[in-house]
């Protein structure tokens, strides 16, 4: 008969010698996997369970899911209290944690922190510093992986998270709070007067936000990746506001950590945007068919420019003079915060032609490009070359700048990029130099012709804006990056001869529409891909703007109805791939509709104040002939 050992003693047995054959470098995440979100794991059960309820039977993918998800509600918590003090002893034995610090800001905020330092630190150190309105056990986490790899780690938090009694608001006070964080971490006796500053997304914003008002001068360094620029690609990309954000709100700000109960209930937000699409109702009315205020996305609404307001969140023009610390930063092709990060490197390089800033970017998506790359991509097998560890080069980087380390070795030059389907990067110093050909393309007649066009012409659209019963666009990033065909909704398509040798695309396309529009405004998408010598597409990149902006983000400029209207547009997104010979290019410019985003009904009023009555009549667009497309190329 076999001897059985009690529960609890059997796993403190299995933690400890699984904790002895983990490698030191990653025992940090340890934390993160033992603290389950509870409300979040019950409410995931029981939406799961409420889409069986009334059926007599069930698929076995249903059943397996629901099985996963019971157990993971049954057993987490209770294993993960089994391991707290197994953590907590571990903790203790490597590190000195302080994780209850706040900062008082300038303006009598409380910005809550975490410190954790070596258990040996026998002298003062340089210092990776983490700031976040993301509040959750990762956090501890990444400042014990600084720890571990011979930094000091501090994680901040957003005013209004965590410890902080303040009232969380995104974006607004980042900047100022982040750099008297930063001011006090230079006082403490731990610090060697070196900060280096790194993360992604919101947290790349907030590492631009703290250099709006000049460098603090102990941060030696920033790496932001998949950096956003608040107003100018979130939560609105070229001022059209993008609905895939509203949730999001919710989930940061409804408590001092993170709302996943109501920011992972899918059935919730879809159903809101259909409401809302199906109703016709204004888009700010968007929180009312929620049921639920929204303060934070109303005031968002008033700003429908990229005003004061925005500028004021992040560095904004002469703001980039004044950076001259390194720089390094990441993004990926097929990463929806791209447009936010080449801003950042395109202005700072506008301002300040010495700035010491790198570009990493390749095939990577928007966690790809902060963390490791999947070797799959939206069902595309990556380049070889393109499988590396982002999150490995940004510890490097550090080694580099705060402590006279080897330069990493891929950054070759300033600006460093793979093209996809030759299995190489590539290496330039600056935007300019990736490519040495540019690819004019008219839209005459269906065709994208490399010839101008000798006589005027015209390709004609109409789009009723008010029919709930048409096709939706889709103007972003594919779940598949290779289709059989294109979705084509409300769209005028154009076609390219097929290339006769092999060319690569290096940058983003840009161009100018001429149309004649009977409306004073209109959103517009234009979606470029490549058709593969078999017939199949690939998705290379995509634009969605409003008219009324394409001249000024900062100044609305109405159309005049049924004149020619110049509309010209580049904030599109970056690309390096090898076309193929034998492929054509294929370029779709439709009008936006669909219950993602906002609706731009053409009348002149505020947008988001428009309802379907304001549509009138439907919109006719003629595209004229010299119309074009420009696209960056390298040719050998």
């Amino acid at each position: 008969m076999l001897n059985k050992a009690p529960f609890e003693q059997a796993f403190r047995q299995a933690f400890t010698t699984s904790l002895q054959r983990l490698h030191q470098g990653n025992r940090f995440d340890l934390d993160n996997w033992y603290s389950p979100d509870v409300a979040f794991l019950t409410a995931d059960f029981r939406r799961q369970l409420a889409q069986q309820q009334g059926k007599d039977s069930i698929s076995l993918q249903d059943a397996i899911s629901l099985c996963k998800r019971y157990i993971a509600w049954q057993l987490l918590l209770p294993i993960a209290r089994l391991a707290k003090p197994l953590l907590a002893a571990e903790n203790k034995e490597r590190y000195l944690i302080n994780d209850s610090v706040l900062v008082k800001t300038r303006d009598g905020a409380m910005v809550s922190a975490i410190v954790v330092r070596p258990k040996g630190q026998q002298h003062p150190l340089p210092v990776i510093f983490f700031f976040t309105i993301y509040t959750e056990a990762k956090n501890l986490c990444i400042a014990k992986e600084a720890a571990d790899k011979g930094f000091v780690g501090v994680v901040a938090n957003t005013r209004g998270k965590r410890l902080s009694n303040d009232t969380p608001v995104p974006y607004e006070h980042d900047g100022n709070d982040a750099w008297d964080v930063l001011d006090w971490i230079s006082h403490q006796s731990w610090c060697n007067g070196k900060i280096g500053m790194y993360g992604g997304s919101y947290v790349g914003f907030t590492q631009w936000a703290a250099v709006k008002h000049g460098v603090h001068p102990a941060l030696k360094t920033i790496v932001p990746s998949a950096a956003v620029v608040p107003g100018f690609d979130v939560p609105k990309e070229n001022n059209v506001y993008l609905s895939f954000v509203y949730p999001w709100i919710p989930y940061v700000t409804n408590n001092k950590f993170l709302d996943n109960v109501t920011y992972y209930d899918q059935q919730r937000w879809r159903g809101m945007q259909f409401r809302w699409y199906h109703s016709g109702a204004a888009y700010r009315t968007l929180d009312s068919t929620d049921g639920q205020p929204n303060p934070v996305f109303q005031r968002w609404l008033e700003h429908p420019a990229y005003d004061q307001y925005w500028q004021n969140m992040t560095t904004y023009r002469e703001d980039f003079s004044r950076i001259h610390i390194p720089v390094l930063s990441t993004t990926g092709y097929f990463d929806g915060a791209q447009i936010g990060a080449m801003y950042y490197l395109r202005e700072h390089y506008r301002y300040n032609s010495a700035a010491d800033h790198y570009l990493v970017i390749g095939p990577f998506d928007h966690l790809g490009c902060q963390h490791v790359p999947a070797p799959y991509l939206n069902g595309y097998k990556t380049d070889a070359v393109a499988h590396l560890s982002i999150h490995q080069l940004i510890y490097q980087w550090f080694d580099y700048i705060l402590k006279g380390g080897k330069k990493p070795a891929l950054l070759q030059d300033k600006i460093n990029y793979q093209v996809m389907g030759t299995n190489q990067w590539k290496h330039v110093s600056s935007l300019e130099k990736m490519n040495n050909d540019t690819l004019t393309f008219y839209l005459d007649q269906q065709r994208l012709s490399l010839q101008p066009p000798v006589s005027t012409g015209f390709v004609s659209r109409q789009v009723d804006l008010s029919d709930r019963a048409g096709g939706f666009t889709s103007n972003y990033i594919l779940s598949r990056l290779i289709t059989s065909d294109i979705n084509t909704s409300n769209g005028s398509v154009f076609v390219s001869e097929p290339f006769t040798q092999a060319v690569n695309i290096n940058g983003s396309f840009l161009g100018r529409l001429q149309a004649v529009v009977n409306k004073k405004d209109v959103d517009i998408g234009i979606d470029l891909y490549e058709q593969l010598p078999d017939g199949r597409y690939f998705q290379l990149s995509y634009y969605l703007g409003r008219a009324s902006y394409a001249a000024d983000p900062e100044k609305r400029q109405l159309l005049v109805p049924g004149a020619v209207s110049t509309i010209s547009f580049s904030n599109t997104r970056m690309i390096s791939k090898k076309i193929s010979k034998g492929s054509r290019l294929v370029v779709v410019i439709n009008i936006n509709k669909n219950p993602f985003e906002e609706i731009n009904y053409g009348s002149g009023k505020k947008v988001s104040e428009e309802t379907v009555a304001d549509a009138g009549e439907p919109v006719h667009i003629q595209w004229r002939n010299d119309s074009f497309i420009r696209i960056p190329a390298w040719k050998d």
